[in-house]
């Protein structure tokens, strides 16, 4: 059975543990600002320095997992605790939509149809007259189809009608290059995989530090 309830840790700063390595941290802030490179050296010293931040880095890391990954795993169930209460939801939500939006598209196509053909019985009335010379005989109207209403009332709510605006592309080649974007992670994989160039784009080495700790 899974567990109802959990005791987690909140709160890192009253974590003597943690306030230690924080203390650490300042003073390798303080150790870093009187720092001076001038010889190889002084290159070597910092180098030892920087193997030290990096087991602190490291040790500071652990310990916030210690604190988020119990939440994490917590957060993770709870969330798919509620999915299953919520999908069901939305899927009734979704369906109740997509049923009254194609009954109003239905509707709408339907009076477009019966305008559309009241437009040609009006224009075969024109040609014929003008033909035999004979006045205009308006043909009988179709049924008219009412507008659709904007809202519905209910004693719990009101539905109401929203345009939403939608895109779709059609031809990339003719979008701005504003609305274009640049892949800069896919770039970023090639680059560093060691692909000489790539057309608009300005490909360079630059010097960086790595540290290996023993």
């Amino acid at each position: 059975m899974p567990e109802d309830t959990a005791l987690v840790k909140v709160n890192p700063l009253t974590d003597p543990a943690i306030v230690s390595l924080h203390t650490q941290a300042i003073r390798f802030v303080e150790a870093a600002d009187r720092l001076a490179i001038a010889s190889d050296n002084d290159v070597t010293s910092a180098t030892g320095d920087l193997s030290l931040i990096a087991h602190l880095k490291r040790a500071i890391e652990d310990r916030r997992k210690e604190y988020t990954q119990p939440l994490n795993d917590h957060l993770k169930a709870i969330n798919d605790a509620f999915k299953t209460f919520t999908d069901p939801v939305l899927y009734a939500d979704k369906l109740v939509r997509s049923k009254i939006l194609a009954y109003r598209a239905e509707l709408d196509r339907k009076r477009q149809e019966a305008e559309e053909i009241e437009r040609l019985k009006r224009e075969a009335a024109e040609r014929e007259a003008a033909l035999t010379g004979q006045p205009i005989i308006q043909p009988g109207p179709t049924p008219a189809i009412p507008a659709l209403p904007d809202r519905y009332h209910t004693d719990n709510g009101t539905l109401g009608k929203v345009m939403v605006h939608k895109w779709e592309l059609e031809d990339f080649s003719k979008v701005p290059d504003e609305y274009k974007t640049i892949d800069a992670v896919k770039i970023g994989k090639v680059v560093r995989a060691g692909i000489p160039s790539i057309p608009g784009i300005r490909i360079w080495q630059e010097e960086t530090l790595r540290v290996d700790t023993k």
